[in-house]
């Protein structure tokens, strides 16, 4: 159900990135007008499959210039906030420019949608910035104990949005899992992902530690849980915050699914010590018992979707192409 003020115009940060992908197309389904803000580092080919929509903006720019902001919020309802520099690996090879996006560009962006009259702001934070636990259920109630950078600021973002919130401006605070599956901005740098690109690809699978627990979420649960949150009432999430996860597998245990999807009896799946020893695991508890939401899909589903993808011919040379590797796409580009 759609509220009685009916949410039309959509802004979406990031949105030709890996989730973006995915959920453009879904939001232009829905009949939403979206615009879409991105520097394009991956290529302008992400969303060929929706390109002539007619409800599709496309608008290649930077998220740190507010001039640009202010003129494409005009007559925006409501933002998803999906860019910055992602993950602990990708900050920190240039962490001022990780900083300059993932916070010092934040703080403006709410700003210029409030004064917009944005109803309501959708943040992509982590589930990161819990930090490792020694809790078997990490719930959102608990410190906040960011380890990295990357977690760090995302953590500082929420606390300057939900010091916006107010009855005119819904914020919401989602804590998506690491994401997997196929997208048509692929990521193979994603533990799901990479496994499942080296089992088929090198027909062995490296794992290094493997005790560790990593939370995932489907992209077509994650995406789904972006759109819904459209169309939720304002009182169930206004200032809230959500874990969104599914299963806390650990490495070797995705390892071993990864396997067995694949059908392939003779991937060797071998054993490494490491020196990152991160830990994560959410409860989503929360998040089905106040919104009702579900994921549908399993990590099984990501790696058979990537199987089909691969065996369809859609990831050519996905262990060398540099698109599918954020370090190594941001290195070529040397952003600033």
């Amino acid at each position: 159900m759609k509220e009685p003020d009916d949410m039309k115009n959509i802004l979406v940060t990031g949105g030709a990135g890996y989730v973006g992908a995915v959920l453009i197309p879904k939001l232009l389904a829905r009949d939403y007008k979206v615009t879409v803000i991105d520097l394009y580092m991956y290529g302008e080919h992400v969303l060929d499959s929706v390109k002539d929509n007619p409800n599709l903006r496309q608008v290649k720019g930077d998220i740190r210039d507010t001039k640009l902001l202010t003129k494409e919020m005009k007559g925006i309802d409501a933002v998803i906030h999906l860019a910055c520099i992602s993950n602990d690996p990708s900050y920190e090879l240039n962490p001022d420019l990780g900083k300059s996006i993932n916070y010092d560009a934040f703080l403006p962006l709410v700003t210029i949608a409030k004064k917009a009259k944005v109803k309501r702001f959708i943040f992509a934070s982590s589930s990161s910035v819990y930090g490792v636990k020694k809790e078997s259920n990490v719930t959102e109630d608990l410190a906040l104990e960011p380890l990295t950078d990357y977690s760090k600021y995302k953590a500082l973002c929420e606390k300057y949005l939900l010091e916006q919130q107010s009855n005119d401006f819904t914020v919401l605070i989602l804590r998506p899992a690491t994401v997997c599956g196929y997208s048509p901005r692929l990521r193979l740098d994603l533990t799901v992902n990479i496994l499942t690109n080296h089992a088929i690809n090198a027909g062995k699978i490296t794992v290094f530690g493997g005790d560790q627990k990593r939370p995932n979420i489907h992209i077509d649960d994650v995406t789904d849980l972006y759109v819904q949150s459209l169309e939720y009432p304002k009182e169930k999430i206004a200032g809230k915050i959500f874990n969104a996860g599914y299963q806390n597998y650990t490495v070797n245990e995705i390892a071993e699914t990864v396997k067995k999807v694949i059908g392939n009896g003779s991937i060797q799946i071998t054993r490494k010590p490491t020196d990152d020893n991160r830990s994560y695991h959410i409860s989503s508890e929360k998040i089905s018992r106040e919104l009702g939401f579900s994921p549908r899909c399993t990590i099984e589903q990501a790696v058979g979707d990537l199987k089909k993808a691969f065996e369809k011919g859609l990831i050519p040379n996905p262990m060398d192409d540099i698109r599918y590797y954020n370090i190594k796409t941001m290195q070529a580009l040397n952003l600033k």
